[in-house]
């Protein structure tokens, strides 16, 4: 199992234990964590899962990628490098403790 701490704006944190291979939106959306929609269901076509990185994270989730998840992050609000989209983060043994902070306007 894999924790992952859901930081809102207000710094209510949500930690959640997911299986290994799942993405940090399906996490979020099965454990209730507001302010993560997954909408398109993990396709990388609505930006309803925007999270920022937290920057110990950076190095071992990577930066948001090349095409689809950079192409619709220019549609999400208050983007940063730290920006990702949840749907495009997949979760393995070496996230374990990830902090994944929700923008202000995602609630």
């Amino acid at each position: 199992m894999t924790k992952v701490n859901y930081v809102e704006a207000s710094g209510t944190v949500h930690a959640v234990e997911a299986e290994a291979g799942i993405t940090a939106m399906e996490a979020a959306v099965k454990n209730g964590v507001p302010g993560i929609d997954g909408d398109c269901g993990g396709a990388a076509a609505c930006a309803t899962c925007h999270v920022y990185v937290d920057p110990a994270w950076i190095a071992k989730t990577g930066p948001a990628g090349e095409g689809l998840e950079k192409s619709m992050l220019e549609f999400a609000e208050d983007v940063t490098e730290a920006s990702r989209l949840a749907c495009q983060i997949t979760l393995s043994d070496a996230l374990d403790g990830l902090v994944l902070r929700l923008p202000d306007r995602q609630h």
